[in-house]
C-alpha cells in the first residue's frame, strides 16, 4: 500500500485508515454464506435437482422470495433454497462491492470488489440460462464460477483484514521464486482438478483425467508443504495454512475413494454417496481457498533475494549514471 503522499520507498507503509471494519466483516460474511452455498448446490446436483424449478427467475412463477414454505418439497426444496442462498450472497456482494468502492482507499482493491461483483452477477445468469436453456455445458461452467468466486471472496476477506493493511516489508531470501512458482502451480492445478471434477459429476466423463490429476494435486501439496516446514517453519502466516492443506488433502481423497466406490463398486445407502460426494465438492473448494491465500502471502512476505554479483552490477551502474550526471 503506497502512502497517499507518494514520497519515499512507500510501497508497504500502510495508511492509517487502511483497515475499515465493515468491508472486511462484508467480505468474511460473503466468503462465510459462499461455503454452505457451495454445499447446497453440490446436493442439487447428486440429486438431480437442478431442474426441479422448470422457470428462471421466477420459481413456478412466483416471485422466487414469495414462493410459499408449504410447496418447497422434495427436489423443488433443494433447487428453490440454492437459489434463496444464492441471492443472499449476491447481495452480500452488492454491498462488499458498494463498501469497498465508496471507502476503500487501495484502487486495485476497489476493482477486485468490482470484479466479485461481476462474477457473482454472471454466475447468477449462468445458472438461471442452465434452467431455461436446458444446457449442460452451462451447468459445468455455472460450477466452476461457483469455485472461483469462492477463492475470490476469501480472498477479499484476507485483502481487507488488519493483517494486511499493517504488514512490514517483504523480507528477501534466496527461494522465494521457488516458493511462489509452486504456491501458483499448486493452486492452478487444484483449480484444474475442479474443472475435471465438475465435468465428471455432469457427465460422467474424464474419469481418467480425474484420477491423474488428483495424483499431481497430491504430490505438489506434500511438495508444498515440505518446503514450508523445512525452509519457513517460522513463518505461521504459511505453516497453518499449509497444515490446514495437507489435512483437506488427506480428507479429499478419502471422501474421493468413498465417493468412487459408492457410485461404481459397492451398493451404499443413498445419503451416505450422497454426502460424500458433495463434501468432495466443498472440500475441493476449500483446497482451492487454502492455496490461494498461501500463494499471495508467499508474494506478500518474501522477495527474490539479489545475488551478489547483480548488487554490485546495479551499484556500479547507479555509481556510474551519477558520475555522468555530474
Amino acid at each position: 500500500m503506497k502512502a497517499e503522499s507518494g514520497k519515499g520507498n512507500s510501497s508497504f507503509i500502510p495508511h492509517p485508515s487502511s483497515f475499515a471494519k465493515w468491508p472486511h466483516r462484508l467480505a468474511l460474511l460473503t466468503a462465510v454464506l459462499t461455503l454452505p452455498l457451495l454445499f447446497i448446490g453440490g446436493l442439487v446436483t447428486t440429486k438431480g435437482a437442478g431442474l426441479a424449478v422448470p422457470d428462471w427467475p421466477t420459481t413456478f412463477g412466483y416471485n422466487p422470495f414469495l414462493y410459499p414454505w408449504s410447496k418447497m418439497v422434495g427436489n423443488i426444496f433443494y433447487e428453490h433454497s440454492h437459489r434463496l442462498v444464492a441471492s443472499a450472497v449476491g447481495l452480500l456482494t452488492v454491498g462488499l462491492a458498494f463498501a469497498l468502492w465508496l471507502g476503500e482507499k487501495r484502487r486495485w482493491l476497489r476493482w477486485l470488489g468490482a470484479a466479485a461483483l461481476a462474477l457473482v452477477i454472471a454466475q447468477g445468469v449462468v445458472g438461471g440460462l442452465r434452467v431455461v436453456l436446458l444446457e449442460q455445458t452451462l451447468a459445468i461452467v455455472h460450477a466452476c464460477l461457483a469455485q472461483a468466486f469462492f477463492a475470490l471472496a476469501v480472498s477479499l476477506a484476507l485483502f481487507t483484514s488488519r493483517e494486511w493493511s499493517e504488514k512490514s516489508p517483504p523480507v528477501e531470501v534466496t527461494d522465494a521464486g521457488r516458493l511462489q512458482r509452486l504456491s501458483l502451480i499448486t493452486t492452478g492445478l487444484i483449480y484444474l482438478q475442479a474443472i475435471f471434477g465438475a465435468v465428471l459429476r455432469h457427465t460422467g466423463a474424464l474419469l481418467e483425467i480425474h484420477l491423474l490429476f488428483a495424483a499431481l494435486v497430491a504430490l505438489h501439496v506434500v511438495l508444498l508443504g515440505a518446503r514450508i516446514l523445512t525452509r519457513h517453519f517460522e513463518r505461521g502466516e504459511l505453516l497453518y495454512p499449509a497444515f490446514l492443506l495437507s489435512a483437506l488433502l488427506f480428507a479429499q481423497l478419502a471422501l474421493g475413494l468413498g465417493a468412487y466406490l459408492g457410485k461404481f463398486v459397492m451398493s451404499w445407502p443413498g445419503a451416505l454417496t450422497v454426502t460424500l460426494r458433495t463434501s468432495h465438492v466443498v472440500v475441493g473448494a476449500l483446497m482451492l481457498a487454502t492455496g490461494v491465500v498461501l500463494t499471495v502471502r508467499s508474494f506478500r512476505l518474501f522477495s527474490h533475494k539479489n545475488s551478489a554479483p547483480a548488487r554490485e552490477f546495479a551499484v556500479g551502474t547507479a555509481r556510474r549514471s551519477g558520475e555522468a550526471s555530474a
